[in-house]
């Protein structure tokens, strides 16, 4: 088998080591990592190491994945065995002669992951290839503040419609859902745009119906999947995904791994507050973040100063409107970037992550966007000397780039791999 036009990636990495101590050795430091631990994490840098840099040697991969050649064969053997990996056609011996090396890649003939992405009135479904080429992508509403067995009833429809294309059993299903997720119990545990969702044990309800192992996370999270995967985080160590529409969200990956509270919890950096006693959030509270950086907040003011069609205004229509010339546009683009770099100083301040991918809306306004949000983080934000701060935008697609994260979480949990 050949394996041709792989793109090729340079892969950020952090050797991980255990030490041993002495009995009654004294003052020592030292933090053990388990042997189950250890090996999910190699497993996960060995995959990023494919993903990353396309179809590589055993040994190609023991160096980018920072283990050693004894380690790698235990943690590709096992992976082609089970045929989610394929061995290519031998490359020519160098001149130093040798045995030829066989490259490794994904078997293309490997099951497809079931991916859903579920937001506020609508449900994507779509089947995952192990390389992220999506399959049998469909798209379908459903009522947010309805009856959930009619709810149930859709889902099952597509997701049924869309797993009878896979040419075997998918490896799993994963969902990628709005709202605030206890990913520990699989279940909802509140969407305060789409009530039917709230407190829906959707994980077992999908595993009783499809007799195949089911994973949720937030939303942001399985964008931050997909970043790291198949997007702008390849390579990265440590950065965020921030996304914007109707809601605000948002996800970390910290040394290497993708950071989740207890069950799950963290990543509604909209309900941040970022202005004391400011406008009421659907939350309860005030003064949270997404009361200033969403879409209600911009479509109110596009409407208060006048703009044209201001329900359906979004940044990418007040970047043109901008470059035609509309000074109103350029003026409410400024202020909307600086509401959404708000919020990114203050998590540069407590965490200094210095990378941020943008997703939504405001990833809609492409690099005039980014650029605009880059400036007022660096104008708000303490900088540090030689310190650089990255904002980007995911070129990819939000939904894409979410059922490719989706399609991860499936991937991570049958490999048991650290993400």
């Amino acid at each position: 088998m050949k394996f041709e036009n792989q793109p090729s990636y340079s892969l950020g990495r952090r050797t991980l080591s255990t030490k041993d101590v002495a009995p009654g050795e004294a003052g020592t430091n030292v933090t053990l990592i388990s042997q189950l631990t250890l090996g999910a994490i190699n497993r996960g840098r060995v995959l990023q190491a494919l993903y990353d840099n396309g179809p590589k040697s055993r040994v190609d991969l023991a160096r980018l994945a920072g283990v050693n050649r004894t380690t790698i064969t235990g943690i590709v053997q096992p992976m082609i065995e089970e045929k989610l990996l394929v061995e290519g056609d031998a490359a020519p011996s160098d001149v130093k002669g040798g045995k030829p090396a066989r490259p490794l890649f994904f078997n293309p003939d490997a099951p497809m992951l079931g991916a859903v992405l579920l937001l506020p009135g609508k449900i994507q479904t779509c089947l995952v290839t192990l390389t992220g080429e999506i399959k049998a992508h469909m798209k379908t509403e459903f009522d947010p503040l309805g009856d959930r067995d009619a709810f149930l009833s859709v889902m099952r429809e597509t997701l049924s419609s869309t797993l009878s294309q896979a040419p075997q059993a998918p490896f799993g299903i994963g969902v990628a859902s709005a709202g605030m997720i206890d990913s520990d119990n699989g279940v909802i545990l509140a969407v305060n745009l789409a009530p039917v969702l709230t407190g829906l044990p959707l994980v077992d309800l999908l595993q009783e119906h499809f007799s195949l192992p089911v994973v949720i996370d937030h939303h942001p999270r399985a964008l931050l999947v997909g970043d790291r995967w198949f997007g702008p985080g390849r390579g990265l160590q440590t950065f965020a995904a921030i996304y914007t529409g109707e809601v605000l969200g948002g996800a970390f990956y910290i040394e290497g791994k993708v950071y989740r509270g207890l069950a799950g919890s963290g990543g509604e950096l909209g309900h941040s507050v970022v202005q004391i006693d400011g406008e009421a959030c659907n939350c309860g509270k005030r003064g949270c973040w997404e009361t200033v950086a969403a879409l209600p907040w911009l479509r109110r003011e596009a409407g208060r100063l006048g703009l044209r069609d201001p329900g359906n205004i979004t940044c990418a229509r007040l970047v043109k409107e901008a470059d035609d010339g509309s000074k109103a546009a350029d003026a409410l683009l400024d202020r909307y970037t600086r509401n959404v770099a708000f919020g990114i100083v203050n998590l540069q301040q407590t965490l200094s992550l210095n990378s941020y991918v943008l997703h939504g809306d405001v990833a809609g306004g492409g690099q005039m966007a980014a650029e605009r949000v880059r400036q007022h983080v660096e104008q708000l934000v303490m900088m540090r000397p030689n310190q650089e701060i990255s904002i980007t935008v995911n070129g990819i697609g939000e939904g894409h780039t979410a059922l490719r994260g989706a399609a991860g979480l499936v991937l991570s949990s049958h490999l048991k791999v650290v993400i």
